[in-house]
């Protein structure tokens, strides 16, 4: 029996690692349940969901390289508008619940120098520490006709 991607069939579990959990499907084929894909919720421990032997629905995800990929959470049927166990979360205490990316302060902001002043200030700096870099380095070489031993 050929097993299509989509469809749900009943499986075995045959070996739980902590990565997941192998189900042996109809018609002999194995296919591995990622932990991921164990329950709607945080699964820490496949042993807290699943246990060998168990018999679980699952749906088929993927097939590639005859590696099958399979689901728990997705082939349980869920009534209509309710996506996860996550949609009826409260939203956070202490933050603005307002959709804004703008995080600066509402304050209008002058800045002290313009730009032309900050440019000419980094480049006396920049030029006052390129010449006392090769000031120190000339030196150190030997350079300007320094003593030769």
């Amino acid at each position: 029996m050929s097993i299509e991607v989509g469809s749900k069939v009943q499986g075995k579990v045959t070996g739980i690692t902590n990565f997941g959990a192998f189900v042996e499907l109809p018609g002999g084929t194995t296919g591995l349940v990622h932990i991921s894909e164990v329950a709607d919720s945080y699964v820490k421990d496949v042993n807290d969901h699943l246990k060998v032997g168990d018999q679980v629905e699952v749906k088929v995800i993927s097939e590639k390289d005859g590696k099958t990929a399979l689901s728990i959470k997705k082939a349980i049927d869920k009534p209509e508008g309710q996506t996860s166990s996550f949609s009826g979360r409260p939203p956070r205490q202490g933050r603005d619940t307002r959709n804004s990316k703008d995080f600066r302060p509402k304050t209008t902001f002058k800045p002290k120098e313009n730009f032309e002043d900050k440019m000419a200030k980094f480049l006396k700096a920049s030029e006052e520490n390129l010449s006392s870099l090769k000031r120190n380095t000339e030196t150190k070489r030997g350079g300007r006709g320094g003593r030769r031993g």
